[in-house]
């Protein structure tokens, strides 16, 4: 096991890149602890693959170096950094029976059979697959197969990290939810460092401690999944995680009070340097509430019912809001719409501001 860091790390896919947007990886420096769980989150194209293969060794980053530990790996090639890496896609051998898949890469470093076997019967037990040891590859399901990789990718015990390219993707939804909870079970056990890739931010949020936000090849928040909830350190970050995402409204603000436009004025939780830029205020929909009086004119579009609560779609001032209220709730005759002032963030060219508590502390 072992700290990764990234120093000024960047890279480009062309031979001779001018401009920031010849990047695929911006220019980062990151820690990712030794034994932490992390998700790197993000929609496609983002660089979370590219960044991935970085640290695998597949890819040599344009910029920069990647150390584990106090060793400087960017050099190194795959085999030599010790880690795990479990693809997208399922990579098996078809000819080998299930229980010589999982054992491969033990056999490759000449471990003990009795351990072998035990390792392998314990892995087995994991991905549910106990009573398909004997079974040859060729043959099963592409979520079997998928099980498999995962499984292989798990088996060793020594291993600097082990790296996750959404490795859920062909697993039917039910097996998905069993095996982020026995990763999770995996990395209280053994304290490996898993880096863990996807676009849903489901499976990020329940999986990791930490969950890497990446947008148009940067990091723009790592965080607990709380604090990328509560005070989300970037617009992208605010959308992207929860269903349906933040609310934003263009504003001015000045101490604690932001003024949109025709002149409504809303309270804030904090105060404010009048911030420079593109200002808007962002909300959660589960932070908003529907009033008889007060608060802000709401134009209701539709309500719509999602389980153990209902989700009013509407406009505020000709901007899109979304109010999450509780399943049952009458939403006639509530035509206005109040923020709790302490939920409210402020943004300017899309970065959170810090408020002036923040700022002095």
């Amino acid at each position: 096991m072992a700290q990764i860091t990234l120093k000024n790390l960047a890279h480009s896919y062309l031979p001779n890149p001018q401009s920031d947007k010849d990047y695929a990886l911006k220019e980062m420096d990151h820690v990712w602890q030794d034994g932490g769980a992390y998700a790197l989150l993000g929609s496609s194209g983002c660089g979370k693959t590219t960044l991935l293969n970085i640290i695998s060794g597949l890819l040599r980053p344009s910029h920069g170096r990647v150390l584990f530990g106090d060793r400087d790996v960017t050099d190194a090639p795959t085999a030599a950094r010790n880690i795990a890496q479990v693809f997208q896609f399922p990579v098996v051998y078809d000819t080998m029976s299930v229980r010589d898949n999982l054992a491969f890469p033990l056999r490759n470093r000449g471990m003990d059979p009795a351990y072998i076997k035990a390792r392998v019967d314990q892995i087995a037990a994991m991905i549910g697959m106990e009573s398909m040891l004997s079974r040859k590859a060729q043959g099963l399901t592409a979520d079997a197969k998928q099980k498999i990789s995962l499984g292989r990718g798990m088996v060793r015990e020594d291993v600097n990290a082990i790296l996750f390219d959404e490795p859920l993707t062909v697993i039917d939804p039910h097996m998905k939810w069993e095996l982020r909870t026995q990763l999770k079970q995996l990395h209280r056990q053994f304290g490996h460092t898993m880096i863990y890739v996807t676009h849903d931010q489901t499976e990020a949020l329940t999986f990791a401690d930490k969950v890497v936000v990446m947008y148009d090849g940067r990091v723009v928040q790592m965080g607990t999944p709380e604090e990328l909830f509560e005070a989300p350190a970037h617009t992208f970050v605010g959308y992207f995680i929860g269903s349906p995402g933040m609310n934003f409204l263009p504003a001015t603000v000045q101490g604690d009070r932001a003024t949109l436009a025709g002149g409504e004025v809303v309270g804030l939780g904090a105060e404010y340097a009048p911030p420079t830029g593109q200002v808007q205020i962002g909300i959660r929909p589960e932070h908003a509430m529907l009033t008889a009086t007060g608060g802000l004119p709401f134009n209701i579009r539709r309500v719509e019912d999602v389980g153990r609560h209902r989700l009013v779609r509407g406009e505020v001032l000709g901007h899109a809001l979304n109010v999450v209220v509780p399943e049952g709730m009458p939403v006639e005759g509530l035509p206005r719409v109040a923020f709790a002032p302490d939920r409210i963030n402020v943004y300017a060219d899309d970065w959170r501001v810090a408020p002036a508590r923040e700022r002095a502390a």
